[in-house]
């Protein structure tokens, strides 16, 4: 004998599982993208991260031989579009897929979050609030999975 098939209680438990699945979603749904643009400072604020978030990568003892034979000025540009297409600005992304840009690299674990503490860095440096902060890493964390080990 369970709850769900007998006694007054199962519509209750029922409708309490729905409403506790409802606000899960609600807390894992995140702000529309176009916010997310806007909360970065537009166009021109990514640009700043990506600026700082790059430089500090080059400066990163951890990663900075990765990008030895890197058209940094181009590497800029490519993250820029990237940030701002995934936060739901007006870009559009053009570039390679992650797969492809990566592919040979063999790049572990410990490198690709080397790189995301730069770019944390680079957003505390421009006083991106931490919620916004982990709303733009929520878009960016499951390329690690196409980036790594490739």
């Amino acid at each position: 004998m369970t709850l769900l098939h007998h006694g007054r209680a199962a519509p209750r438990l029922a409708a309490l599982l729905v409403g506790l699945f409802a606000a899960a979603l609600a807390l894992a749904t995140p702000v529309s993208a176009a916010n997310l643009f806007e909360d970065l400072g537009g166009k021109e604020g990514i640009v700043r991260i990506v600026n700082d978030g790059v430089d500090r990568v080059l400066a990163d003892s951890r990663i900075k031989g990765r990008f030895v034979d890197t058209d940094i000025k181009r590497l800029k540009s490519q993250l820029a579009e990237q940030f701002c297409h995934i936060s739901g600005g007006p870009c559009v992304y053009a570039g390679r897929s992650m797969e492809q840009a990566h592919a040979g690299l063999t790049l572990r674990n410990a490198e690709f979050n080397a790189l995301a503490e730069d770019f944390q860095a680079a957003m505390e440096q421009q006083n991106i609030p931490f919620t916004v902060q982990n709303r733009l890493i929520a878009l960016l964390a499951p390329m690690q999975r196409t980036v790594v080990g490739q």
